[in-house]
């Protein structure tokens, strides 16, 4: 499954997840996030990056520039506090989300489905 196919907002919700625990670069935040879902998930930069600045210019995030740990000069990516209210919104919304396609996946088939 690539980005493409996610659900809109999925992106959003999974980078602010991932940087809940830390600041992290955009090679670092897709890294972890294919090896988090065992690879199910590819982030592509052309996804990823206007993500990020799409959050960061919604003040969800805040970055700043600093050396990696391959001595490289990267963009490190944080949330802000109005990251994490809106990740707790999410969160909820993913909740209910997920219950209600559960629900639909794992249910009995309805009365009016054809018996046979």
């Amino acid at each position: 499954m690539d980005d493409q196919q996610f659900l809109p907002g999925t992106l959003e919700v999974l980078v602010l997840k991932t940087l809940s625990w830390g600041a992290l670069h955009g090679y670092g935040i897709a890294a972890w996030l294919e090896e988090r879902t065992g690879n199910v998930l590819t982030i592509e930069e052309g996804s990823l990056y206007p993500a990020l600045h799409r959050m960061e210019r919604k003040g969800w995030l805040e970055a700043e520039w600093r050396i990696t740990e391959k001595k490289r000069r990267a963009k490190y990516y944080r949330l802000t506090a109005a990251g994490r209210a809106e990740l707790g919104r999410e969160e909820k919304a993913w909740a209910r989300f997920a219950v209600a396609v559960s629900s639909v996946l794992e249910g009995e088939a309805p009365a009016w489905a054809a018996q046979g």
